[in-house]
Formats: structure tokens, sequence, C-alpha cells
């Protein structure tokens, strides 16, 4: 943090109670810097999202509710959104700042996961893009920056949302993140970026985590994208038959073919172990009664009026963003009763599960060589050194 001024010293650069201190990293959208609060000293990471950048800004309002709509967001695998501040040139995300750097350090740094930890991150993982794909959000660009770890060892993804503030063919144009977690059809060049994108990179991660090394992977682009496209991938004969299945289901190239979420969580190997926190189950809700607290939460939050949250849920629109706002709002209160019934008040509100009996420290990441020629199949090369804890590396712009 900046010191106290001295004569010819810069002053400290304030965005509302927080000061900004160094660059974390340099993503797509702009800088993260880290921001501690003036008087509660609490820290948290500042994503700066330079206007110019941003060429869907001609949709500004679309832009603004979607932002608006990421703050509602409440799970405790996803890194949350505490305020946005705009300003002429650019939009200041005030974010959750989570302490225990990245997930896939710990796979560059010691090899696989033993099978139950490898689990465990998986299941937070999809428990965090169901939730957001539950409420008409895809990430689409899932990747190892966008998985961080807390000071309890559990997983925070980062990003969600960001994204979908791109139009399509501008995000494909722009999108500086690793082409090996990327689906077949968003390397082809075609737009349309489902949740099927998604189970894409979920698979790759799960490989990661279970091999310590990438399903797909060349440091030559062209013979890497090949490589994606066939869908062909080495498998460690040290896997056991049932996650095999499951990576297979995941990384079809066809994505009418590939897992959806509700194939992922009846799958056998995921439901081993699996706390119920991470899927409460749905309460069923007369959708012809609406909930007056609730669309009054979205007009105060929207500066709309009832009528036109009204006219929102009746279209039927599930991507209108005052219907998601009200269907947060609607699930948040959900899982908050839930989490009361069980006594973890606390749990959704602080973001994080209570800590794991046993937290895995670097020796619990067992590796074993990998059986294979060497030459088909490549350990995890490590990223850049300038690690963002808000989520990106700095790649450049």
């Amino acid at each position: 943090m900046s010191e106290p001024n001295k004569l010819g010293a810069q002053p400290p650069v304030k965005i509302g109670h927080y000061i900004l201190g160094q660059t974390l990293g340099v993503g797509t959208f702009g800088k993260v810097k880290i921001g501690e609060h003036q008087l509660t000293k609490h820290k948290v990471a500042v994503k700066i999202l330079n206007r110019q950048k941003i060429k869907s800004l001609d949709v500004v309002g679309k832009i603004r509710r979607e932002i608006q709509n990421l703050k509602l967001f409440r799970h405790p695998h996803i890194i949350k959104l505490y305020q946005v501040i705009s300003t002429p040139t650019d939009i200041f995300m005030i974010m959750e700042y989570v302490s225990g750097g990245e997930l896939f350090d710990y796979i560059v740094k010691h090899g696989k996961l033993q099978e139950h930890e490898a689990r465990r991150f998986f299941q937070q993982i999809i428990s965090g893009v169901d939730y957001c794909h539950r409420h008409m959000i895809v990430h689409r660009d899932l990747k190892p920056e966008n998985l961080l770890l807390d000071h309890n060892m559990h997983v925070k993804i980062a990003d969600f949302g960001l994204s979908n503030m791109m139009m399509d063919g501008e995000f494909l144009r722009t999108s500086c993140g690793s082409p090996n977690y990327a689906a077949p059809e968003v390397i082809s060049g075609k737009l349309y970026a489902g949740p099927e994108v998604d189970i894409w990179s979920c698979g790759v991660i799960l490989y990661a985590l279970l091999c310590g090394t990438l399903p797909f992977d060349d440091e030559h682009v062209p013979t890497l994208f090949r490589k994606i496209k066939s869908g062909i991938f080495p498998i460690p004969e040290y896997l056991n038959k049932s996650v095999v299945s499951l990576l297979c289901q995941m990384l079809q190239i066809d994505p009418m073919k590939r897992a959806t979420i509700e194939d992922i969580k009846k799958h056998e190997w995921f439901q081993k172990d699996c706390p119920a926190y991470l899927f409460p189950s749905p309460v069923e809700q007369d959708s012809s009664v609406i909930d007056i607290d609730a669309v009054r939460e979205v007009c105060d939050k929207f500066g709309v009026q009832e009528p036109e949250v009204h006219s929102a849920l009746l279209s039927g629109d599930p991507h209108d963003q005052l219907a998601i706002a009200y269907h947060l709002i609607i699930d948040n209160k959900r899982i908050a009763d839930e989490a009361a019934k069980a006594e973890i008040k606390d749990f959704y509100v602080a973001g994080s599960p209570p800590p794991v009996n046993m937290s895995p420290s670097p020796g619990d990441f067992g590796y074993s060589p990998m059986k294979l020629h060497p030459e088909r199949i490549t350990p995890l090369r490590p990223w850049p050194t300038n690690t963002n804890p808000a989520g990106e590396k700095g790649r450049g712009k």
C-alpha cells in the first residue's frame, strides 16, 4: 500500500472507500488491482474494465443489468462481486479477494492429485457452474487462472459472467485464455457458446486434476487445435473405469452428445462423498404466485417499476435480466432457509464452507510418473509467474 504522501510522491488512488494498491494482473478486460478498505483494512480485488476495450458498450443498459445480476450471485464456490463503481472511462468491480492462489499451481508443483481430493475440488467446481447455468450465465472461459483457493482450501471460480459482456465474435477474437481448455466448437470459430462449452472445459480440468497433465497439449497451436477437434486423448492406466467413463462423456466433440450437468451429478463417480450443501434440493414453487418482496427488491436494485418486473416474468423469457434477478433473489432466500435449518446460518453469507477436517498440504498431493510414452503426454507447464488472486494472469493486453 502507498506510503503517506511525501514531497513529489504520487497520492494513493482511491475508489469508493478502497485505496488501490499493486496490480495483481492484466487480463482481457483490463487491470486487476488489490484494494484495501480505509477503515476496516479488508482486502478486495478491484477489476478495472476499460470502457474502450469493451466493444459491446453500445448496449450499456444490458451490461449494467448483467453486472447488477452478478452482484446477486451468492454461492460458496464463486467469487463474489460486492460493488460496481462507474466512471466515464472505466467500470470498477469490487470483488472478493482470496489468498490461497490458484488450484492449478498445486498441480504444476506437485503433480496429480489423489482421487478423493480431485473429486472434492471437481464437485465444488460443478456446483458453482451448475448455479450459474441455472441462472442463465455461461462462463465460456473456464481456465486455470479462474480456479482459486481460499484459506480453507476450497475452490472459488472467478470471472463468471464477464465473458458475456463481449459480443461473441469479439470474445473469440480477443480471448487470451489458454486454448487447451477451449471446446472444439469454440476453436472452430462457431459463435454458439452454450453451457456445453463449460462442460468441455470442466472435463479438461477434471483430467488435469487426476493426471497432472492436459488431455490435449502441443506447443504448436495448429497441432493443438487438430488434437482438440479429434477428441482423442491418452487414458493413463491408473484411472479407474468409472472416472474414465465420466471424462469420455464430458470430452465429446459433438456438443449435442456431451454430458449435461445433470448427467455429471448422477454419475456414480461424482456422487461418492458428495456434500449435501453443494446441491440443495429445489423447493417446488407455484410459478403463478409472485413473491412481492422479491419484486420490490428487483425494483430497488434496478431502478424500475413493478409493472416492468411483472411483464418480464410474464414474458417467459429466461434470459431477461429482470427475470434472472427475481429468480436469483428467490433462490438465495431458499438457500438461506436451508442453511438456517442445517444450523449453518453464516455459511452462505460468508461464502465459504466450514474448514475441511483434512485440508490438503503440499505433501498430500501424491505423484506417480506417467506410464505412457513421454512424447504422447506432457506435464502441465507452469504459467507466467504474475499470479493474480482475482482470477487473471499477466498475459499482456
